[in-house]
């Protein structure tokens, strides 16, 4: 009953059956032990996991290893390392799922290089690492950008012929995305039988942490193709591929698919199709899909998905109004919900809404401001124009001032021509980011905005002493359901007078583009410079 109620993620009545055992003296024995202890380390519940190990002592169980096991689990789970590890050193017999219990512990709490020691000093004691051993140290190498430590590791599964285990190859294809070693990963990748979902998932999942948006679509198609069938984590992993690129037809025909297949009954596959549709701007589409799926089902990250996409999108009061309809209808808003709604008020000019909903963030919720909801209130405070208040802000922040925070408010100064807190802001962000050229950039227009033309030639020449190079900024224009980039081709520059010409007459544009071949068209707009390229 108790190891039931737990597998169906019931803990709590687990733990209540195994507490009703002991008020009616019924007789406990050592797989009840087994059973309740994990219960305990799921809940934390340090005190009655400690009442079991006195009963463990009292009945003499000390000596099975399945026990000691499980101890050691149930103690490193309610963040007692000291016990955890007095178990673990008390035992004279240990095997290899005890050594992996330990291991894992350490890697919970972030310490891979002790994790590391474990496994040689495991290898020392003559018990070979299983699969779930090596899969849980190669995550853990991912995680913490281990490259170095996880390739010994990839030497180690070949010497020992594990790197055939489905759990070990994806681990590694894990471990190689998110050390941003994707070839790598494609090749570990190419050596699986791929018969089976999980390594596919991985590598779907390593193309979006890589940006791969493009290769994940073709990599799914391939799938497809192959036979195997998407499951929910298939889909998880890869929807994040059209928000990349912001590609509505491709975005339709996805959400064609997931509506042919069932799929879209899913809230997390819907909150997916939902920012995938926000991102590409069609707005109606994200809204009719939001309101389609059952008040019940609306969680927080649906709320904060579609309040994104519409202060994103400049639609402030839209975004400010769904944050009320949520809180109205009992959900909880946490600090990225905070985030999205401060950004939407920053970018609407609703500086009142903002400063209440930080009011409210602060008093009613009693969340501690992070990083992003300063960087949220300086540039709103900023582009209304009040920016002593912004900078006041910041002076009373409880932690130093990110690089974001600062920019948010050099930029404000940019806008309002305010070189005496320009100044105060660029000195911070050449000390956070001094390889930054678009804060140099920044500084010289404003210096050039306020006559100070000596000021701003010393930028300059300051980022051409320091060899600082600014990188071209993009847009693509699609042709033939296939966007490309290049940056080598000739350069062509059009007026604003042509630009309204070129936003009226999409024909025009299409016909003045293929007359050029493969270029860039830099667009001449007040300060800044919009670039665009296509290749016919």
């Amino acid at each position: 009953m108790i190891s039931g109620y737990f597998k169906n993620g019931r803990a709590k009545e687990a733990l209540e059956i195994f507490n009703k055992m002991v008020d009616d003296e019924v007789v406990v024995d050592c797989a009840t032990v087994v059973s309740v202890l994990p219960v305990c380390g799921f809940l934390k519940e340090l005190e009655v996991g400690r009442r079991v190990h006195e009963l463990v002592k009292e009945k003499g169980w000390e000596k099975e290893v399945v026990v000691r096991n499980a101890l050691v689990d149930m103690f490193a789970k309610c963040g007692s390392m000291e016990e955890a590890r007095l178990v673990f050193d008390g035992m004279v017999q240990r095997d290899v799922v005890t050594w992996t219990s330990l291991i894992n512990v350490y890697i919970s709490n972030g310490d891979l290089r002790a994790a590391l020691r474990l496994c040689f000093l495991m290898v020392l004691e003559g018990v070979k690492p299983n699969s779930v051993t090596l899969a849980s140290l190669l995550s853990a190498c991912g995680e913490s950008n281990n490259l170095m430590d996880g390739r010994c590791l990839h030497g180690w599964a070949i010497r020992q012929k594990l790197e055939a285990d489905v759990m070990v190859e994806t681990s590694l294809i894990d471990m190689y995305a998110k050390c941003n070693r994707f070839d790598l990963s494609f090749q570990v990748f190419k050596r699986t039988s791929k018969r089976k979902t999980v390594p596919w998932n991985a590598i779907l999942a390593g193309c979006i942490h890589n940006r791969l948006g493009n290769e994940a679509i073709k990599l799914f198609k391939e799938m497809l193709i192959e036979g195997m069938k998407p499951d929910g984590a298939t889909l998880k992993s890869f929807l994040p591929a059209y928000a990349i690129h912001a590609d509505l037809q491709q975005a339709m025909n996805m959400h064609s698919y997931l509506v042919r297949s069932g799929l879209l009954s899913n809230s997390e596959i819907a909150t997916a199709v939902v920012d995938i549709y926000s991102k590409c701007g069609h707005l109606e589409s994200a809204y009719k899909i939001f309101s389609g799926i059952p008040d019940k089902k609306k969680d927080i990250y649906l709320w904060s998905v579609i309040i994104a996409g519409f202060g994103a999108h400049g639609h402030g009061e839209i975004a400010v109004s769904l944050f009320k309809e949520m809180v109205r209808a009992g959900v909880k808003p946490n600090e990225v919900t905070f985030t999205s709604v401060l950004h939407a008020c920053s970018h609407a000019g609703l500086v009142d809404e903002g400063l209440d909903l930080f009011k409210f963030m602060l008093i009613n919720h009693q969340i501690s401001p992070a990083d992003d909801h300063y960087t949220c209130i300086v540039d709103l405070l900023g582009r209304s124009g009040r920016l002593d208040e912004a900078y006041d802000i910041i002076r009373t922040m409880p932690y130093t001032p990110s690089h974001a925070v600062w920019g948010a408010l050099l930029g404000a100064c940019v806008i309002h021509e305010n070189a005496e807190l320009g100044e105060k802001a660029a000195k911070r962000l050449f000390e956070l980011e001094p390889e930054n050229t678009g804060n140099y950039v920044l500084m010289a227009k404003i210096y050039s905005a306020v006559g100070r033309w000596k000021d701003a030639e010393n930028m300059r020449r300051i980022i051409n002493e320091i060899g600082l190079r600014k990188a071209p900024a993009h847009s693509l224009i699609q042709s033939k359901m296939e966007a490309k980039l290049n940056q080598e081709n000739p350069v062509i520059y059009v007026t604003r007078a042509q630009i309204e010409v070129l936003d009226i007459d999409t024909s025009y544009i299409y016909r003045f583009l293929k007359g050029h071949g493969h270029f860039h068209i830099h667009v001449l707009v007040s300060k800044r410079c919009i670039e665009h390229e296509h290749r016919t």
